[in-house]
């Protein structure tokens, strides 16, 4: 145990972090590598690979995750803001690639170099326009809320290339709270919500594959019958299977013939093996999350540390959200990973970072060094 007493840079740490967050995020980590074990298996033996091989990986990716997570939960705000940018340029430059080279896979080009930059971007996303409506409600000689305006579509144009509508809906929605947040003009408002509402219309006539899983959410039976909704179909039969208490660890029939079970469908899985207690459990701690992470944010007197925290608590409630939705078919198929839950090297350690920010601008620290370290950094 950490002595109070002690200077440590471990102690100074240990003492000035929200340790409660720390450990939703630690249970959550620990509860997909025993959902890997449940999920994946049946996938792994489809492929003509090893019972295990996901299993394995996830273990791994946890190693990197965990010290992500943890370096950058050590950050200062003005350290946060220059990793995020990095990570921003880094991340958009490596989906540009991707468009041009990337392998193509169901018919989106997302992946480069056996990485997902996607996923990398949208915490970067959220400090970065956090940055900008805080700068824009302290400072009017400055551009800031220009910035913050111009850095939606500058981020989701390329998404909608690739395309990838999920992450363009779910950075565009948290983006959205944060612009409500910074209390900008109600002309702003109707721009933009008439702007994001003609993206979707535009999506839904010339996108086929999006007016399709639109279709088929509204009318099952519309234009190419069950086949189209196989795994949301299959993933309901998951719940029903599994009941209250689940029929065990491993002995799950349903998951057998879901395609995803081990990615986009892992809630389901869980539903089937250890029942829809163990859902309402993790949906618990996902919720705890966001309502602590909304409150301590609401405390903080720095308003970039407020945004960040803020956006980030959102974005990892919103994408939790969609999944559990998909999976419960409240809304049209995404394809959107449960945080911390799903198996994935992306996914997984872009969370950490987006985790190990939000712990960062949650620390204690003395108003006067947080000041400084916001009005001497604020761009840089």
């Amino acid at each position: 145990m950490v002595s109070r007493a002690e200077r440590s840079v471990l102690a100074d740490w240990w003492w000035t972090i929200d340790r409660w967050v720390l450990a939703a995020a630690v249970a959550l980590m620990l509860m997909g590598l025993v959902l890997a074990m449940a999920g994946s298996p049946p996938v792994a033996e489809r492929l003509g690979l090893s019972t295990f091989h996901f299993v394995h990986r996830q273990a791994l990716y946890l190693i990197p995750s965990a010290a992500v997570l943890i370096a950058a939960s050590c950050l200062t705000p003005r350290q946060v803001r220059r990793t995020a940018l990095v990570v921003f340029l880094v991340s958009m430059a490596l989906i540009l690639v991707a468009l041009v080279f990337g392998q193509e896979v169901k018919g989106s080009r997302r992946w480069i170099l056996g990485i997902q930059p996607s996923e990398f971007l949208k915490p970067a996303f959220v400090i970065l326009a956090a940055w900008a409506f805080s700068e824009g409600g302290k400072r009017r000689d400055v551009p800031a809320n220009l910035v913050a305006l111009l850095l939606l579509p500058i981020t989701i144009i390329p998404l909608i290339l690739q395309p990838d509508f999920g992450q363009t809906m779910l950075i565009s929605l948290v983006w959205a709270a944060l612009f409500f947040m910074a209390g900008l003009h109600w002309f702003w408002v109707v721009g933009i919500g008439g702007a994001g509402f003609s993206g979707v219309l535009l999506a839904y006539k010339f996108v086929p594959h999006v007016r399709a899983r639109v279709l088929k959410f509204l009318d099952p039976g519309a234009g190419g019958g069950i086949v189209d909704t196989f795994q949301v179909d299959t993933a309901m039969g998951s719940f029903l299977s599994g009941g209250w208490f689940g029929k065990g660890p491993g002995e799950g029939i349903v998951k057998r013939i879901l395609p995803d079970a081990h990615t986009d469908f892992i809630f389901a899985v869980t539903g089937e093996e250890f029942g829809i207690v163990a859902c309402l459990v993790i949906v618990s701690i996902f919720a705890f999350v966001v309502l602590r992470g909304l409150l301590l944010a609401s405390r903080n007197e720095d308003p970039f540390c407020r945004f960040a925290a803020a956006g980030l608590v959102m974005l990892f409630g919103v994408q939790s959200a969609i999944n559990m939705a998909v999976n419960l078919n409240l809304m049209p198929a995404k394809g959107m990973t449960l945080p911390f839950i799903s198996y994935g090297g992306s996914s997984l350690i872009s969370l950490a970072l987006a985790m190990g920010f939000l712990i960062a601008v949650l620390r204690k620290r003395p108003g006067a060094a947080l000041l400084a370290g916001s009005s001497a950094g604020a761009y840089t």
